[in-house]
């Protein structure tokens, strides 16, 4: 959930969801709250007939009987009951300025009545109520409060304005009618996102696949103009890089190549030299250059990346390249098994691993190498008894062309390209190389490789 959340995808996710539950939750409180108003003015407006009705009714009714019919009328939210003289007389309910209520009861009983509002508030204004939806309010806004009504025969009453009855108990409970909903914004939300996230993946599968293989096949024009767009700026950039790639190896390929035929006059001159010591110096030196044109040959072809990729058993092929170094008297000894493929190109991958072990032979004077597999990958390690890298040289070995000392390189040959091609090799497989001196001494040099699924 967490890794979810923390993709472009669950926060896009999550924001639209968030938002369209806002947005819902926001204009179904407003749609709640004015109709909850407009039932309250319908309310007040009924209680204001039911209340002209009843004081103009009890007015006709004779003294006598007045006390019956009130008993009997006033139920519900409106109530009209009669008045001691003693209570009027104690005088325990202060007027107040007139209502928006008892002006529009004044006026339309007319100027044989008197309406004097009361600071007596009823107690059911205060007490809460049900609400008819988890968005409607818990308390009666509209109209509450009590009155003194003065009757032509001089008698007087008192209304009181109730809130109306609560609705009965629905029996449900509100969320399971709301859950259809959600789900619905849920599922609406999750296609959207995944609607507008899946051009992103794809063009970040091509990027990788293109870190891979430069020859990968390019994307497909489809989908929106913005993604069409954008996938055929990608495309153009593919194409770009490929041709500068071919450039690039073409020309370090050309050169190396035309240096080989002057080297190999200068090698017949140089017998011609009287002087032996000489000579030899001049011929080592040669030796040298071929070296490094021999070595530059193989720099452009790890770069060339126009051999078929296939399927090779990682163990083999390990077994293959030591069983080579041995033979060729070499130290190297493998153990483990990582019992896995790997996609790859045959012989820029053996390339890779023979350049590896050169390298741990050539400084280290022996290649102990170990392979162990990981979730999704192999880890092969490859560790000699040399005196290792200095921390701050780690990263600087990879340079084309560099060498840690002169002095060493005197004694073991090389132009420092090894490593540099075994990294072009290694990232064009979307494989990693790191170095580290191992605790015991020596230099050991990782390689991890990706696992090959044949449903890929």
């Amino acid at each position: 959930m967490r890794a979810f959340l923390g993709s472009m995808t669950g926060r896009v996710f999550l924001v639209l969801l968030l938002g369209i539950v806002a947005s819902a939750a926001l204009t179904q409180w407003l749609a709640v709250n004015e109709r909850t108003r407009a039932i309250e003015r319908y309310r007040d407006f009924h209680a204001l007939e039911r209340a002209e009705q009843l004081v103009t009714t009890a007015d006709v009714v004779p003294a006598v009987e007045r006390p019956t019919y009130l008993r009997v009328a006033s139920r519900g939210s409106i109530r009209l009951q009669l008045v001691a003289q003693d209570v009027l007389n104690a005088g325990k309910s202060p007027a107040l300025p007139q209502t928006e209520f008892t002006l529009s009861l004044q006026q339309r009983l007319g100027e044989g009545f008197g309406i004097v509002p009361l600071a007596e508030r009823p107690s059911e204004c205060d007490r809460p109520r049900r609400p008819s939806t988890m968005f409607g309010p818990t308390q009666w806004r509209g109209t509450c409060e009590t009155m003194y009504v003065r009757m032509r025969d001089k008698e007087v009453l008192k209304l009181s304005v109730l809130p109306p009855r609560g609705p009965p108990p629905s029996g449900h409970n509100e969320l399971l009618t709301v859950l259809p909903f959600l789900l619905s914004i849920t599922a609406l939300a999750y296609l959207v996102t995944r609607m507008t996230m899946r051009p992103l993946k794809q063009l970040a599968q091509a990027a990788k696949d293109l870190g891979n293989d430069i020859n990968h096949p390019p994307l497909s024009l489809s989908g929106a103009a913005e993604i069409r767009q954008a996938s055929a700026a990608f495309n153009a950039m593919q194409a770009r890089i490929r041709q500068h790639i071919f450039q690039r190896t073409q020309m370090l390929a050309a050169i190396t190549h035309d240096l080989q035929t002057p080297l190999t006059r200068i090698r017949l001159r140089l017998e011609k030299v009287a002087d032996a010591e000489l000579q030899q110096r001049l011929v080592d030196d040669l030796s040298a250059m071929q070296q490094m044109v021999r070595e530059g040959l193989d720099l452009a072809r790890s770069m060339d990346t126009t051999e078929t990729m296939q399927a090779l058993d990682l163990d083999s092929l390990l077994d293959s390249v030591c069983s080579d170094a041995t033979d060729a008297g070499q130290d190297v000894q493998l153990k483990g098994r990582a019992a896995m493929a790997l996609m790859g190109r045959p012989l820029a991958i053996r390339r890779c691993l023979v350049n590896l072990i050169d390298n741990a032979v050539k400084y280290g004077h022996k290649a102990s190498v170990s392979v162990e597999r990981m979730v999704g990958s192999a880890r092969i390690r490859i560790r000699d008894s040399g005196p290792g890298i200095a921390q701050d040289q780690m990263a600087r070995v990879f340079e084309p062309f560099y060498r840690i000392e002169t002095s060493r390189s005197r004694e073991s040959g090389g132009t420092g390209l090894g490593l540099t091609i075994a990294r072009n090799i290694a990232e064009q497989h979307g494989a990693t190389v790191t170095l580290s001196n191992h605790v015991d001494g020596g230099l050991e040099v990782t390689l991890v490789v990706p696992e090959y699924y044949a449903g890929k």
